[in-house]
């Protein structure tokens, strides 16, 4: 199959759908104007929930409001997207933007909301490592042991996903394609309740972020099997790659972000993506990022467009590649 990787650069292009009313520069820089809300499409406790935490504090700080965190997990983060999608344009109501979000673009023909037209993309803060991690009494140690493992046994290793049609559920189900394996996924909502069945071993193998699985890994509780992304992660110098264990052209990195309604005014858009940005050049903020094995990147608005439209196109031809269906 041909090799795909979200972040590569791809000829597609796509309207941006501009806001039909704009704000006066007082009202701009009076944002924000009451509490903002942060909307993770996945329960407590998640990787996605720590990262969002971690800038809510920042951005109340750096603004002097107040920011929230709302939980609205469920339907492969279509619940808590269709939500800030409904939401007022007043740049108040913003959604954690992670892989899910292309991924069901891409894997349901039925979503409550339109994947380019109902929201305003603000910006890609980070991307992260992935890694593979299992129970630290599995059968396998790596992947060529555990290639071997699924291949002898079917259908037997339980494949932990926060959820069906998640960003991790695709990229295992591509991993899975790539190696020739059948397995069966058991969906959770969210990377924490997974990660409890995991260290309980009702599930054999997870692919999470580093922030998520490593304090587990050091602990000995979980073995780290690979790094999902192309390059090693310096806070895991000693374990190989997918690729670099003989999966040639697997390469995964978790995205993170915030996006809007569709329908903010321009102005207010590039606001707060200014917030954002100082939020990303924040001395703690750099160090307890770098920590967690994640890279800030702080793209504009039409960056995280560009990439939004590129993975969902990659994910619809990975889906079709494949043959990914959405009762995995």
């Amino acid at each position: 199959m041909k090799t795909l990787s979200p972040w590569i650069p791809a000829a597609v292009a796509i309207a941006a759908i501009l806001p039909s009313h704009a704000l006066s520069q007082g009202a701009v820089d009076a944002y924000p104007t009451k509490p903002v809300t942060l909307i993770v499409p996945f329960g407590p406790g998640a990787s996605t929930d720590i990262e969002t935490r971690l800038y809510a504090r920042k951005l109340a700080e750096i603004t002097g409001g107040t920011v929230l965190v709302d939980y609205k997990p469920g339907g492969g983060t279509s619940t808590g997207t269709a939500y800030v999608a409904k939401s007022a344009p007043d740049g108040h109501t913003l959604l954690s933007f992670t892989s899910g979000f292309t991924s069901a673009a891409a894997l349901y023909k039925a979503l409550p909301y339109d994947p380019y037209k109902d929201f305003s993309p603000i910006t890609l803060m980070t991307k992260r490592s992935i890694v593979l991690v299992s129970p630290a009494n599995a059968p396998f140690k790596n992947i060529p042991e555990y290639i071997a493992y699924t291949r002898a046994h079917p259908g037997e290793i339980n494949i932990a996903t926060p959820g069906s049609g998640s960003g991790p559920h695709l990229n295992m189900a591509w991993l899975h394609g790539l190696i020739n394996t059948r397995v069966t996924y058991v969906h959770y909502k969210g990377a924490a309740p997974a990660t409890v069945d995991l260290l309980a071993g009702r599930v054999h193998v997870i692919a999470t972020t580093l922030t998520t699985a490593l304090a587990n890994v050091k602990a000995g509780k979980l073995r780290a099997i690979a790094i999902g992304n192309a390059e090693r992660s310096p806070l895991l110098p000693d374990l190989p790659t997918v690729i670099e264990q003989g999966v040639p052209g697997y390469d995964y990195s978790s995205p993170f972000g915030f996006i809007g309604p569709a329908g903010i005014p321009a102005s207010l858009v590039n606001r707060i993506n200014a917030e954002f940005i100082k939020v990303a050049k924040s001395p703690d903020i750099i160090k307890t990022v770098e920590a967690d094995g994640g890279v800030l990147v702080a793209t504009t608005p039409e960056q995280l467009r560009q990439m939004i439209v590129k993975e969902i196109a990659l994910y619809k031809k990975l889906v079709q590649d494949i043959g990914i269906k959405l009762e995995e």
